[in-house]
């Protein structure tokens, strides 16, 4: 009787065991499940995260080739003021010259007119 009795027993562990192994198959392939749909959210967030980034970053470039270009714009016009300045230092020297000559031409006449005058004067009346 005892026999018996451990043999149904053993049976009935046995069965036990078979039904538990087979509910733990579906549980396990539950959980893989899970693991595999929690990569793929994960994966999927880290590829959000990649695209701001690459964003952040291509607008950072932008940013400094729009200053870069400024520099450009700044030294265009440093070269506009510098030529701008030597155009207007070359008007003032024409200016200068004309002054000059123009001063030298009524010295010229202020001494022609008192000979003129004397020549005038000596001339007979007639």
């Amino acid at each position: 009787m005892k026999f018996l009795f451990t043999l149904v027993l053993m049976l009935a562990c046995a069965a036990t065991a078979t039904f538990a192994a087979d509910d733990t198959k579906p549980r396990l392939v539950m959980k893989a499940e899970k693991a595999h749909e929690q990569q793929l959210v994960t994966e999927a967030e880290q590829l959000q995260k990649a695209k701001a980034a690459a964003a952040a970053t291509e607008a950072r470039e932008q940013k400094l080739l729009e200053q870069q270009q400024h520099g450009d714009w700044e030294d265009s016009q440093r070269q506009k003021a510098v030529q701008q300045f030597s155009e207007r230092e070359l008007r003032e020297q024409k200016y200068l010259k004309q002054a000059r000559d123009a001063a030298k031409q009524e010295r010229k006449i202020a001494e022609q007119e008192p000979e003129k005058l004397l020549q005038e004067r000596q001339k007979p009346k007639p």
